[in-house]
């Protein structure tokens, strides 16, 4: 493992490692640093010390949209990263070309007597395109090593060694063709799951274990499954037939669900990339029913694929927030949330989702997928959210010269933050023309839980309290106990408070007495739209997955563009995800309810891909 690595998986795991004074400090969850890995530390920590130096004197990457803010001064607010020893952050990128040019993928071999002409011919489209982009691309030999390891029979004291080899922690992707299980294939995957329940049941007693020993330990029996060192670095992608069901805009986006989950489970991926003579599609846990024509292989390859690759979906640990608890029955808030998504049912926008167990059978391909989604034990589609009225201490706004008088924030450039005697912090912003002064508001929003029914919400239980200062806060509902398992934040939380901080910045009006936000997959038509205080932007993003700075800072970056083309008078805000969704805020809850249902009564608004081309044409 090298020095990356180590610091990456201790910092997943709730550590933080930083430098002070030249001098390595760390602070860990209790019974984290056991003394092997102290011994690691021990040994290794010049490496260390250089590795967080290196970090936090990265240089500043300014946004490529006119705004006058650097990535990283964007990425630590959203974030709640306030100081510079903050190991676990890294300065987001939007820039799909640097994006591939920091990423290393492999191609597993064809399987014999592989024959299916079509995608023979894609995949070597597209190592040739990604290697166009700045992708590294490792031969297999180069990115795999051999591992053994050891298994008992069940009843028996026989041991039996396993030989596999394994992908390399830091190759960003496996590309791979799907292979469908024969006859002797099935029986070997039977075999291996009843001996993977006997050993969780008899010998592991039910603790658990990581994806990569759950993927080494069926890997000889699962042809699709290839082993890896690091499962939330190394992403598997399938190449298959495109699935002409699965992307007809015939078929509603409710039962598109389940066949996409299927798909993902039975190819053991995370990205389904759909080939056909004329088409491509590209399917992740997003569940996007995106096409592409194959002409359009370069778009597809930057825009699309490429950001999926380089911003895996993965959902924030609980480590990240400083928790607590909040009465939603104190809450106007929470009570308007309630209502918001009881309003938003008859629209069918936020389909109920599913439980893990209910649509993954086997045992093993369950204990991965709650490893990989953090214990959440289910997953739904959309959120909806209300953001609370900003919160500030003394003046909103200052002058330049009193701007001269506050103090450097260190972490942060001292011509972009800084702190006055109280501990305000102020953002120096270009809006039109000029700079102006203004101070960073404690931002507060109330969100449904991962995994609850948006449209059905329990006061009680189904809200929870997003908090950004100089942090990330969590308030957790009182009825709930904070150690419960499936009390998760929704995976969009970078979003939402993207949005809400970008509007008291630039778009004040819009949030000052609280605002509403709804996210659905699917687009509103360009009908939909009002010539009058209703703008949509971001139809030409990158199509980054939700869960990430980068969704964040895309989103926090299109409240910005539409105040600079339209004005701070914004009455709805529609802020596109390509491959995803869309994220739409309104001035108020009545208005935002009275057009979303107007936009479903009139065909305007649907799950789905079905009318992004013609917003993006608009834009175009």
């Amino acid at each position: 493992m090298n020095v990356t690595e180590l610091v990456d998986n201790l910092t997943q795991k709730g550590v933080k490692l930083w430098v002070d004074n030249d001098k390595l400090r760390i602070h860990s969850p209790k019974g984290i640093l056991t003394p092997e890995i102290q011994n690691e530390l021990a040994k290794r920590k010049a490496e260390i010390l250089s590795l967080l130096q290196r970090k936090n004197n990265d240089s500043e990457c300014p946004t490529d949209n006119g705004q006058s803010l650097s990535l990283q001064t964007i990425g630590r607010l959203i974030g709640g990263f306030s100081q510079k020893t903050d190991t676990d952050f890294k300065p987001p990128v939007t820039n799909p070309e640097v994006m591939a040019q920091k990423l290393k993928i492999t191609f597993r071999p064809l399987p014999k007597g592989y024959q299916e002409a079509a995608i023979i011919k894609f995949r070597e489209q597209l190592a040739q395109k990604l290697q166009d982009c700045g992708v590294q691309i490792v031969d297999w030999e180069s990115a795999t090593k051999e591992m053994n390891y050891e298994i008992t029979i069940p009843l028996t004291n026989l041991r039996k060694t396993i030989k596999t080899r394994v992908v390399k922690a830091d190759v960003s992707a496996i590309i791979d063709v799907e292979r469908k299980p024969n006859l002797l294939s099935k029986l070997k995957i039977c075999i291996a799951e009843n001996l993977y329940n006997f050993y969780s049941q008899f010998i592991w007693k039910h603790q658990k274990q990581s994806v990569s020993k759950i993927a080494q330990f069926i890997s000889w029996a699962e042809e699709n499954i290839q082993p890896v060192e690091d499962p939330t670095n190394t992403q598997i992608i399938i190449l298959t037939d495109l699935d002409e069901e699965f992307v007809s805009s015939n078929l509603p986006y409710q039962q598109k669900i389940p066949i996409g989950v299927n798909t993902l489970v039975r190819t053991f991926s995370e990205i389904v990339i759909g080939v056909s003579a004329n088409q491509i599609s590209i399917l992740n846990m997003n569940l996007s029913d995106s096409t592409f024509p194959v002409e359009s292989i370069d778009d597809f390859v930057l825009k699309s694929l490429t950001p999926k690759i380089y911003v895996p979906i993965l959902p924030l640990p609980l480590s990240r927030f400083t928790l607590s608890q909040y009465d939603p029955n104190q809450s106007p808030y929470a009570a308007q949330l309630v209502k918001f998504g009881q309003e938003l049912a008859a629209t069918e926008l936020l389909p109920s989702g599913f439980k893990i167990d209910d649509v993954i059978t086997r045992k093993s391909h369950r204990d991965i997928v709650d490893w990989m989604a953090n214990g959440r034990t289910g997953v739904s589609y959309g959120f909806v959210a209300y953001a609370e009225p900003p919160q500030y201490v003394g003046a909103g706004e200052i002058s330049a010269s009193e701007w001269e008088n506050l103090s450097p924030i260190p972490g942060f450039s001292s011509d972009e933050l800084r702190l006055n005697q109280i501990g305000r912090r102020y953002l120096k912003t270009k809006i039109g023309n000029e700079y102006r002064y203004k101070q960073i508001p404690d931002i507060w929003v109330v969100s449904s839980r991962s995994g609850s029914k948006k449209t059905d919400l329990n006061l009680e239980t189904d809200i929870l309290r997003i908090g950004l200062q100089d942090r990330l806060l969590l308030q957790l509902p009182q009825a709930i106990n904070p150690s419960a398992g499936d009390i998760k934040p929704s995976y969009d939380l970078y979003v939402m408070v993207a949005i809400a901080l970008s509007a008291s910045l630039y778009a004040p009006e819009l949030i000052e007495n609280g605002a509403p936000m709804v996210h659905f997959h699917g687009y509103p038509s360009l009908e939909w739209f009002k010539s009058d205080k209703e703008y949509y932007t971001g139809v030409h993003n990158p199509s980054v997955p939700c869960g990430t700075y980068e969704s964040g800072v895309f989103n926090f970056l299109g409240i910005y563009d539409l105040v600079q083309q339209h004005g701070s008078d914004i009455a709805l805000a529609s802020l596109i995800e390509p491959d995803h969704g869309t994220n739409i805020i309104g001035r108020d809850l009545e208005y935002l309810l009275s057009r979303i249902k107007t936009g479903i009564e009139l065909g305007e608004i649907e799950l789905g891909g079905k009318y992004f081309p013609s917003l993006k044409q608009n834009l175009n």
